[in-house]
């Protein structure tokens, strides 16, 4: 059992080793600020590496995804009314819509759905 624990211990002190030349082998020198602009066709860029984005527009993207995630929640829980108490499956899906709903208010309340400012 010893032999087998130092023979592990050897090879992750080899791959630790080799994996440390590598990096330090593969490690660029000096990035040169010419190389990491675009080409094109010999002239300077005209457009920006990066168009603006509108912080609203993702707001309004992760309001829509946490909702969307909620209802797959709530999805199942249509299916397991069948199988499960009625006064348990009462209380937990009117905690969810309840959650739902107050979610929904206070991003109502701090403007977060209108599309203008």
């Amino acid at each position: 059992m010893i032999i087998i624990m130092m023979f592990c211990m050897i090879n992750m002190m080899l791959v630790l080793i080799l994996t440390l030349m590598v990096m330090i082998m593969m490690k660029k020198k000096k990035k040169n600020f010419n190389k990491m602009k675009p080409f094109e066709c010999g002239f300077n860029s005209i457009s920006k590496k990066r168009l603006p984005f509108s912080s609203h527009f993702f707001i309004v993207g992760m309001i829509f995804l946490i909702f969307d995630i909620e209802i797959i929640i709530i999805m199942p829980m249509i299916m397991t009314m069948k199988f499960s108490m009625l006064k348990y499956w009462l209380t937990a899906s009117n905690m969810m819509i309840m959650i739902l709903i107050m979610g929904l208010y206070y991003e109502w309340k701090n403007n977060m759905l209108k599309w203008t400012n």
